[in-house]
Formats: C-alpha cells, structure tokens, sequence
C-alpha cells in the first residue's frame, strides 16, 4: 500500500481576510487547494492522497479533484478544531497496510518533488519521522517575561517546514497520544527518532495577503 498522503486543508485562514477557508483562497486562476493537491496526485513517490478540509468544503474539493483529473485522491474527510484533530481525521482513512503516510499542509502549496524525495529517503534510513527544515538566519534568544534568560546555539536550530514523512505505525501511535503544534513534535514526545533533511524557501506557508502575493509571484 506503500506512501499516502494526508492533505491538511482545514484552516479557517482568518489573517487573510477572505469570506472562505483558507485553501479556497485564489491562487491564480483555482483555489489554492489546487496546487499542493497536484503536486502529490503528479508525484512518483505518491501512491494516495488523502484530503482534509473544512466543514461544508467537502463537496468543492471533491469537485476540484476531479476539475484536476486528480486520480490518486481516495477521501476527502472534514477537519477539526485543531490541527491535530484534523489530522488524525485523514489518517483514519489511511488502511492498516499502508507503510509510510506522508502529512502536508495545503497553506503550503508550492511543494517541490525533491522535497518529498528527500524527506522519503530520510525515513528510509530507519528513522520514524523525517521533516523539512531551514537554518535560522538570526540569532535567537529565550527571553520569558522580556528578559534574555538565555542565547541559544544558531548553528543547532533549524524553522521546520511539511511535507513531514513518518513510518504509519508510529504516526498513528503519536496520534494517539496527544496534541502538538506538528506530526513530528508528537512522535518526538512519544519516544519517535526523527531526521531533518534540507527543506526549500518555496515551501512558504500562506497566512497573510502578503503571502499569497509572494507565492503568486513564484507560479
């Protein structure tokens, strides 16, 4: 049943100013669903996708999938009240067989195919998880209260993106467990190794107008 991937396109996307859902937000001539979900149903190293939206945005995704041709979508389930909550919503449709399932958020839209390589080949190397990330370019300091309590080690941190890879069991068991601000927080808390590998500056994640401007700019 090899690699399916769950699509989290569940944010209300408030900051945006639109009277929609965030991944139903223009982005060129379609929603901006459109583009993260054919970059996974044209990926080789895809074999299911999985979409996760918002309540009463069931029906339009599924339309959209099939505006796209996109063969490889199975499900399209309705999200939660949070991140997690949607997410363990797609992975529920995901069989027991499957070995890998992959999580990306659809804020996300311009995901390069080596992105998905490269995080697919790190769990390869028998980790439970592999993430995207970036150095940190500033210095970042712990400041509780407004107070510089500490100055922590730049060249140690990295801005971790999605698309995140995980072996499915251990995925589901983190699931399981609680809540986290992403997938591989939670399989970290819950006792998972996971290999970041290099991410890409195009995996900007949409919040504000200014955003989608610059991902526009990109297409």
């Amino acid at each position: 049943m090899g690699v399916w991937a769950v699509l989290v396109a569940a944010g209300r996307g408030d900051r945006l100013g639109e009277d929609r859902p965030k991944a139903f937000v223009r982005l060129g001539e379609l929603p901006l669903l459109a583009e993260p979900l054919r970059r996974l149903d044209e990926s080789e190293w895809i074999d299911a996708v999985v979409m996760v939206v918002p309540a009463d945005w069931e029906e339009p995704a599924i339309l959209l999938a099939e505006e796209l041709g996109a063969s490889k979508v199975s499900a399209c389930v309705t999200g939660g009240e949070t991140r997690t909550q949607s997410v363990r919503a797609g992975v529920a449709e995901v069989p027991d067989e499957a070995a890998v399932i992959l999580v990306h958020d659809a804020a996300r839209p311009l995901l390069p195919e080596e992105v998905i390589r490269r995080v697919l080949e790190g769990l390869a190397e028998g980790f439970d998880g592999a993430v995207p990330g970036l150095p940190v370019a500033d210095t970042v300091k712990r400041a509780p209260g407004g107070v510089v309590a500490e100055t922590l080690t730049r060249s140690e941190l990295v801005t971790v993106q999605t698309p995140q890879a995980f072996a499915a069991p251990a995925l589901r068991a983190a699931l399981a467990a609680g809540e986290g601000s992403d997938c591989a927080s939670l399989v970290e808390a819950n006792g998972g190794r996971v290999k970041v590998v290099e991410g890409d500056e195009r995996l900007l994640k949409v919040t504000t107008r200014a955003d989608l401007e610059r991902v526009s700019s990109w297409l």
